[in-house]
């Protein structure tokens, strides 16, 4: 479903990328900056109601006030250190049933916002969105995180998971798995583009890719 509107993604006028980067990027890929948010309307659309969503509420048979156990959470997850945090929002938000938007919104793809997540739970990028902004409500800025749409080559199926910059790696925080993981760990994911709410990036593969990628320091717990 992630990769419905790709085709067209990379020929749309008026982006202007900056040049790529050297330096190995997510899952050892090569990564092209762009500013700005234009190909994505589902997550712009994510983002602007996420900050329009009203204060705190008072549960009743009208209103499960979706946020409530969440904010509870976040008061008690502030207190830990960030590494904990990780672990925290990584493990609970994947307590929560994988439903395809088809199933769960009768359309191909939908993009839910951390409330509709929690109330009517969702698909991979829905985990991810839910991750980013529990994050956000903690404290980790915006440029530590990117939401990553990529390619599971194992199954053959698009998938989404959040990338966190922290001590110097790229932790990943995924639907598919419990642990939190550093990103050299994972060989079998081919990001294709990634975002957050001050830009995104293409990725593209490094040529001939060095499998030693995958000696990197192991799981964050």
């Amino acid at each position: 479903m992630l990769l419905l509107f790709l085709s067209g993604l990379f020929a749309l006028p008026g982006m202007a990328p900056a040049a790529p980067s050297d330096k190995p990027g997510l899952f050892n890929s090569l990564e092209t900056p762009y500013s700005g948010l234009k190909p994505f309307p589902k997550w712009r659309k994510v983002i602007r109601h996420y900050k329009d969503e009203p204060g705190p509420c008072v549960a009743n048979v009208y209103n499960r006030c979706a946020y409530q156990k969440w904010e509870a959470l976040l008061g008690d997850w502030k207190k830990l250190p960030k590494d904990e945090q990780l672990k925290k929002v990584n493990r609970h938000m994947n307590l929560f049933r994988y439903i395809l938007d088809p199933i769960n919104w009768g359309v191909k793809d939908y993009w839910e916002i951390p409330k509709e997540f929690f109330a009517r739970f969702g698909d991979c990028e829905d985990y991810a969105i839910a991750k980013y902004f529990t994050l956000r409500a903690l404290g980790w800025p915006a440029e530590d995180m990117r939401i990553v749409v990529l390619q599971d080559l194992n199954l053959g199926i698009a998938h989404a998971i959040l990338a966190v910059h922290y001590k110097g790696r790229s932790l990943i925080l995924d639907n598919q798995i419990g642990q939190v993981v550093d990103a050299r760990r994972i060989l079998h994911y081919r990001p294709i583009y990634s975002v957050n709410e001050l830009g995104w990036w293409r990725h593209h593969p490094r040529p001939q890719a060095s499998v030693a990628q995958g000696s990197g320091t192991g799981s964050a717990e």
